[in-house]
């Protein structure tokens, strides 16, 4: 894959391991960084009603509805389980949330400014309670911290790219 030529390239990973923490833990954040901005660009183009609009409803979750998961995605894995925080969940509520367009945007600051707490806390100091996730997912309360990172990452990108798809639907782009 050819290099982005807006970005200039970096030093090799570091031989130090505290040092390569660092720099993976930087470029996470950097990724994660990019991802909401992108979330906050799909915000600029909806409304109140449009943020709360689905394609097909009843299958496919709104733009309000993903953003809301996501948020309990980062309290889940971040807060509770990296944390050890108690941080109240109800994921299939998530799916199903309604608000303001106002109200998303709360939630992608909060997101913005709970994240590099959690990732800095996973890589420093590891998980803070395995009994205080309520994933679905299989064997998340016996992940590495860097699983649990890579796994925010992957939540984030994933359903960024559902809220594209859904804002272009419903916003007739």
């Amino acid at each position: 894959m050819p290099a982005d030529p807006a970005r200039p390239a970096e030093a090799p990973m570091p031989a130090d391991p505290a040092a390569a923490r660092e720099a993976w833990q930087r470029a996470c954040l950097e990724v994660a960084a990019e991802t909401l901005d992108t979330i906050t660009a799909v915000l600029d183009d909806c409304d109140d009603r449009t943020v709360n609009a689905t394609p097909l409803p009843g299958t496919v979750n709104s733009v309000f509805a993903l953003v809301t998961h996501l948020d309990g995605v980062i309290a889940d894995w971040g807060g509770n389980l990296v944390a050890g925080e108690d941080i109240a969940r109800d994921r299939a509520a998530e799916f199903t949330a309604a608000g303001t367009l106002a109200q998303a945007r709360e939630l992608v600051d909060r997101m913005r400014d709970r994240l590099p707490r959690y990732v800095h806390l996973a890589l420093t100091e590891g998980i803070a309670d395995r009994r205080a996730i309520s994933s679905t997912r299989s064997g998340a309360a016996s992940s590495t911290p860097e699983f649990v990172v890579a796994h925010l990452l992957r939540e984030l990108t994933q359903h960024t790219g559902q809220l594209q798809v859904c804002r272009d639907l419903v916003a007739a782009r």
